[in-house]
């Protein structure tokens, strides 16, 4: 059984969260859970049974591309990459720990993207994320990613307009090219409001033991919601393909984003539909052998 078929989905959140024609962010409520008529209460059930099935899936994909490794001229296994954006405490952390980490590591591969080092200014700004996409095999989590070159770039000015307008379409044609080659992505941004961004901070400053995940830019950045939201719609405008298409989740109810993005996730890998690879020896033999051991 699916996340989408389990009884407190009512609706797709593959679709129904996929930023389409006429999409407008302003439009989107934080607080909603659209599609899902559950409470609390019912997500931590329904996120254990996703879960189940999510490990499985990801342990098939991760085995079918070790054997296709070895196998000469098989099609190239595929991949999975999540690229998780969102204003600061909108709960990108969560989605790693409850979401990803239900299943083995040893098939993901997370990369949380900083400031750019001098080495990585020194190329154009694909270059540092072109060597992070994940291998057959494996799903990838980009922990903020190449939009934030036009997210944080646009709204700080860090790189003329010019050159703003022409990472839109170098992005659209970077995707592009690793779906061509097996990458599935899935483009998630969680999107909640000042106010719960504001508690979430406020909450970070009274406990000592969150005092480490607090950043005092945190705040400078709030006073520029809206040209942070008008950035986001530019890329919404400019880079969901139905190649690559984004999917806007809304992120008040941590219990609901964690539901969403496992559903987004789930979906991709049942297209994707590994399968336990045969065994390349006889097992009864080896079954004899092992037995007379």
């Amino acid at each position: 059984m699916t996340a989408k078929s389990q009884h407190h989905w009512t609706a797709d959140p593959t679709t129904l969260l996929r930023v389409g024609e006429g999409f407008r962010l302003a439009d989107v409520d934080p607080d909603a859970t659209p599609g899902y008529e559950g409470a609390k209460k019912h997500a931590q059930a329904d996120l254990e049974t996703g879960a189940e099935q999510f490990d499985e899936l990801q342990e098939r994909l991760f085995a079918q591309s070790r054997v296709a490794e070895e196998a000469d001229g098989a099609e190239r296994p595929a991949s999975v990459l999540l690229v998780l954006q969102a204003m600061d405490s909108a709960g990108k952390g969560g989605i790693v720990r409850h979401v990803i980490g239900a299943t083995d590591p040893q098939g993901i591969h997370l990369k949380a993207f900083k400031k750019p080092t001098e080495e990585e200014l020194a190329h154009d700004f694909l270059w540092r994320i072109e060597r992070e996409v994940p291998k057959a095999g494996y799903i990838g989590v980009f922990d903020r990613s190449h939009y934030e070159d036009v997210l944080i770039g646009r709204v700080r000015e860090l790189a003329p307009p010019e050159e703003i307008e022409r990472r839109y379409g170098a992005i659209v044609d970077f995707e592009k090219r690793l779906t061509d080659g097996g990458v599935h992505i899935v483009k998630v941004m969680l999107h909640i409001s000042p106010e719960e961004q504001k508690a979430r901070l406020m909450e970070r400053l009274e406990r000592p033991d969150k005092h480490w995940k607090y950043n005092p830019g945190d705040v400078d950045e709030r006073q520029l919601w809206p040209a942070y939201m008008d950035a986001y719609q530019r890329v919404f405008d400019r880079t969901s393909t139905d190649e690559a298409p984004w999917h806007v989740v809304p992120a008040n109810a941590k219990w609901y984003a964690r539901l969403a993005v496992q559903a987004l996730l789930l979906d991709v890998l049942e297209e994707i539909d590994p399968q336990w690879p045969a065994a390349t020896f006889d097992v009864e033999a080896e079954k004899a052998r092992l037995a007379a051991t």
